[in-house]
């Protein structure tokens, strides 16, 4: 798999997806998002990846959408274009395998909402997470309005959102946008561990706990609970789950084959 927007490499079942435009401080436009688009299916479907880490080369991580792109768009076209993009950070989020943000610079406006629909979020303490879209007079077109309240209270987003502020790293991480935080040169060392240890458990149980928590986020809450019981108990009749059972008796690491 080679795009040369998209550098793809793979480790120990971790795939490094690193979106790779330094020069506009990975802007995103329409060729990264159909890179996006295509990339994460792919790696779905492969065998040899159980994880995925997502970075930015260079300074940035993606410093939000290609300005002169959305300038030149009447509103039917922008509509289309938050619609796209929003079908590709959806398709993202519902991924059956984790996928972690290492979020190394710049995370702003469709960068930023890039980094929110990852499942975790790992900050550098120089990353800068932002949604400044009202400052363009735009609102976020790519999911933010909605994933960020969701994450971090109602309060705290429309305080980021209607001021156009950005926050550093350890601001995110105190704010629950970032689930941990580490240098610049541990960062991705700090998310390949991360993915390291999630795939250290049954594959079929992250997909389920992914597939599960996202469902319930947008069910009451007796429907969610109800969900749950019936994406546990299907559980039941997996080989990992007998395998993982049996292991945790035995006193050993468990040997999931993801059936």
């Amino acid at each position: 798999m080679t795009d040369s927007l998209l550098l793809v490499s793979v480790t120990d079942r971790v795939a490094t997806v690193t979106i790779n435009r330094p020069d506009k401080l990975n802007a995103l436009n329409a060729a990264v998002f159909d890179a996006l688009a295509t990339t994460f299916p792919a790696l779905e479907a492969r065998a040899d990846v159980g994880a995925v880490v997502l970075t930015g080369a260079g300074r940035a991580f993606v410093a939000g959408a290609d300005i002169a792109e959305l300038a030149t768009l009447d509103p039917s076209a922008l509509e289309a274009l938050s619609l796209r993009g929003q079908a590709v950070m959806r398709g993202i989020e519902r991924l059956k395998k984790p996928v972690i943000a290492a979020v190394n610079g710049f995370a702003l406006g469709g960068g930023c909402e890039l980094a929110l629909c990852c499942h975790v979020r790992v900050a550098s303490t120089k990353a800068s997470f932002g949604l400044p879209e009202c400052k363009l007079g735009l609102i976020p077109g790519y999911g933010g309005t909605q994933r960020l309240p969701r994450l971090i209270g109602r309060g705290n987003a429309l305080k980021l959102l209607l001021t156009g502020a950005a926050v550093d790293g350890a601001e995110a991480y105190r704010l629950g946008l970032a689930q941990a935080l580490a240098e610049p040169d541990a960062l991705l060392g700090t998310a390949t561990a991360l993915a390291t240890t999630m795939l250290s458990n049954g594959p079929l149980a992250l997909a389920a706990a992914i597939t599960t928590v996202d469902a319930g986020l947008d069910l009451p809450l007796d429907a969610s609970l109800a969900a749950e019981a019936r994406a546990f108990g299907a559980l039941a009749n997996t080989a990992d789950m007998r395998e993982g059972t049996r292991a945790f008796m035995e006193k050993r690491p468990a040997q999931f084959r993801g059936a």
